[in-house]
């Protein structure tokens, strides 16, 4: 099954006890990055929600947003601290008329020194509540992976379509090459004819270039070799598990045959058809980068 590393999910709750909204979202990337917001009742657990995702996900850049309010506890508050700030406010006001300076406005300003107050921690969320959370986040995870098996259908047909277009093209390939092969044997034979009847004819000199003129533009292997990698991709397709990087390791090694099949040609409509090929294949890579 191919999986699409665009993905996203998203659960809300808003009853009695608390208001909760989760997020999961998903892009492509080289390998695994989650990044997390989560509300500071909950710091403690964001760790094993971030091991979770990896464990599922596996690859992408992952967002994660987690805001959480418990409503029956409302215990985050500012104290202000009294002591200080009246040293601050004395401070402040021995130095104005020290100065000669405007008094208004020093209580304002001892409210904004450092620590003039502190905001009473969060009261730690309860085990009954920490299980609706977790119940909700492993809800957005599961929308986020249906999303990117939905996403990964769509690229399994669209790889398949490239994919056979590029076998229906070698076909085309392999029909042209029969007649490539007797308009180079009729070009070698008028070369031949000239080369003997020349002077300066070297036996020895022009057997070697025969051999590297017949080498240099023999392309069977490289059409069996190619053959061989489309099928080879189309089976990795159709495996159970997502295989982005080894579908992109196959595509390198089509590529690589449709290149030197396109340089030994030496023929106008397989350099056509070898375009085209490419042309397929560079959708394909396209797509591979959003690939699980």
């Amino acid at each position: 099954m191919l999986k699409s590393m665009t993905g996203f999910g998203s659960v809300s709750i808003d009853n009695e006890s608390m208001n909760l909204l989760i997020e999961i979202k998903s892009l492509n990337s080289k390998g695994l990055d989650i990044s997390s917001k989560v509300s500071h009742a909950l710091s403690e657990k964001e760790v094993e929600l971030r091991n979770h995702i990896g464990k599922v996900l596996e690859r992408g850049k992952v967002n994660l947003l987690v805001i959480y309010t418990n409503k029956k506890n409302t215990a985050e508050r500012a104290v202000v601290n009294k002591d200080l700030v009246a040293q601050y406010y004395k401070d402040l006001k021995t130095t104005a008329q020290l100065l000669g300076a405007d008094e208004q406005d020093l209580f304002r300003l001892a409210m904004m020194m450092p620590d003039a107050y502190t905001v009473s921690p969060v009261a730690a969320i309860s085990e009954e509540e920490w299980q609706v959370v977790y119940e909700a986040f492993l809800l957005a995870l599961k929308k986020c992976e249906e999303f990117r098996c939905m996403e990964g259908e769509v690229l399994l047909q669209m790889m398949k379509d490239c994919t056979n277009k590029i076998s229906e093209l070698l076909t085309e390939v392999e029909k042209f090459d029969p007649q490539r092969l007797i308009t180079i044997r009729e070009k070698l034979h008028q070369q031949v004819k000239d080369f003997i009847s020349s002077e300066h004819f070297d036996a020895n000199r022009f057997e070697q270039e025969l051999i590297y003129y017949v080498e240099r533009l023999d392309i069977n292997e490289e059409k069996v070799r190619l053959r061989s990698h489309i099928n080879y991709f189309l089976e990795t397709l159709n495996e159970p598990i997502s295989n982005g990087k080894k579908l992109s390791f196959i595509t390198q090694e089509m590529g690589r045959e449709i290149n030197t099949i396109g340089s030994k040609a030496n023929d106008a409509q397989i350099q056509h058809l070898v375009v085209q090929m490419k042309d397929e294949l560079e959708k394909i890579k396209e797509q591979l980068n959003n690939v699980v």
